[in-house]
């Protein structure tokens, strides 16, 4: 007997919360197979869902409860910035606090004047692609150390029609063996302690790739080894944006302060309160 939309959606989110999963993915799934929008999706909740849909939809949500496996990996992207972005498991998931970062850094950037920006462990490339199409005037790098994560972030430049020059290498180290220099440096690196894998969900500690999600030296790691090196690729006045787990504000704080104290340095929380960003400038 045929389903109709809203009995397929049912099941699927009473299934979720029995199993402890988010029921909001019932919803964005089934409307991912059937291909419809948002208001259209509402629409036709009395409809009847095709056969192949339902097999196909009751799969991903089964698979999804027994593995965790993201729910966009299974649709196959995710909204950043509000454009798509292909997501995978060779790359971070694109997260809201770092559309807030992104913001910061739009709204700090010059307008006036062609600038030069890098983003460090660029992953899916949504920092450097969203700020290559936000800021006209500026000429935008990427690094990232995994050939994959470049791969899918040049698949995303293309699709989204950025213009991104992509360079592979440990962190800042490709931009400098370039002999290039930057106006704005931001990074959103790995900064998870070790110490605090037991407490991420499945979603994230088996299908996020590790080395975008841990660092040594209680997730400050990546931080250090970036600012050990700012000096080699900053002009005068270049700013710092880096994205921070949220007790690591004043760590960071305090390490951009150290190698460069005449620079001014902030944390800025994020939507939820909580410490987000470290941001410097006149460095």
């Amino acid at each position: 007997m045929t389903k109709k939309q809203y009995e397929v959606l049912k099941w699927a989110s009473l299934f979720l919360e029995k199993n402890n999963r988010e029921t909001r993915v019932a919803e964005l799934l089934l409307q991912h197979h059937l291909g419809v929008s948002k208001t259209q999706f509402y629409a036709d909740m009395r409809e009847a869902t095709p056969e192949s849909v339902v097999e196909t939809f009751e799969a991903d949500i089964k698979n999804h409860i027994e593995t965790g496996v993201p729910i966009q990996h299974l649709i196959g992207h995710e909204i950043f910035y509000g454009r798509k972005f292909s997501v995978n498991r060779h790359v971070l998931i694109p997260r809201p606090e770092t559309e807030e970062l992104v913001l910061h850094v739009i709204n700090s950037a010059p307008k006036d004047k062609p600038i030069t920006i890098v983003d460090i462990g660029t992953g899916s490339g949504i920092i450097a692609i969203t700020l290559a199409l936000e800021l006209p005037n500026a000429t935008v790098y990427a690094i990232d150390i995994s050939r994959e994560a470049l791969d899918t972030a040049k698949k995303n430049a293309e699709g989204l029609q950025a213009n991104v020059t992509f360079l592979q290498g440990d962190f800042l180290e490709p931009f400098i063996n370039q002999e290039l220099k930057a106006d704005i440096i931001v990074s959103n690196p790995p900064y998870i302690a070790e110490a605090d894998r037991p407490e991420l969900s499945d979603t994230v500690v088996n299908h996020d790739p590790e080395l975008a999600l841990f660092a040594e030296d209680n997730g400050l790691a990546a931080y250090k080894q970036i600012v050990s090196r700012l000096s080699e690729v900053t002009k005068q006045g270049s700013m710092v944006a880096f994205e921070i787990g949220h007790l690591q504000g004043e760590a960071v704080k305090t390490l951009l302060q150290e190698n460069f104290p005449e620079s001014t340095v902030i944390i800025l929380k994020d939507i939820s309160g909580k410490d987000r960003i470290v941001f410097a400038e006149k460095l």
